[in-house]
């Protein structure tokens, strides 16, 4: 008797050793599929941040920061940030009561207010516009004088038009 329940203890734990197995084999199995599937989605993503950052780098080479030919014109004024300091001095230029005087167009539905500003260089500026329904852009020249005052030229202009 005492053989009998030593075979069967041993059948017993031979099978649990068996399932033991098994299961552990498919969990490493499955663990291994997701590990594969996990380093695809990372190279996936990796080549996407390449792209993105690609694109951010062409998108800022006309940009002021990353000029250094036009910086070199405001290396004596000691500014930290001269594309800041230009688009603050021309967002200024919203806090006049009524329409911004830069944007040459009476607002339909709201005063015209710039809004979006891209300092391209030492001399110009593109900005867009907007009264809340309608919008256009302005390309601005620009001069920043030793006693840190900034003129603004407005060289040309558009209003999108609206087709509803």
């Amino acid at each position: 008797m005492k053989t009998r329940i030593f075979l069967y203890l041993f059948i017993f734990s031979s099978l649990i050793a068996l399932y033991l197995y098994v299961s552990g084999d498919k969990r490493v199995a499955a663990g291994d599929e997701k590990i594969t599937e996990l380093k695809l989605s990372i190279e996936q993503l990796e080549d996407s941040l390449r792209t993105t950052q690609l694109k951010v780098l062409d998108m800022q080479y006309f940009s002021l920061e990353n000029n250094d030919d036009a910086l070199v014109y405001y290396d004596h004024l000691s500014l930290e940030d001269p594309a800041r300091y230009i688009a603050d001095k021309l967002l200024e230029t919203n806090e006049t009561k009524g329409d911004n005087p830069m944007i040459p167009y009476e607002g339909m539905v709201n005063d015209f207010k710039i809004n979006k500003i891209k300092v391209l260089n030492h001399k110009w500026i593109i900005a867009d516009f907007s009264d809340g329904k309608y919008w256009g852009e302005l390309f601005i020249q620009y001069e920043l004088k030793d006693n840190l005052s900034v003129d603004f030229t407005l060289a040309d202009y558009l209003l999108y038009t609206r087709s509803n």
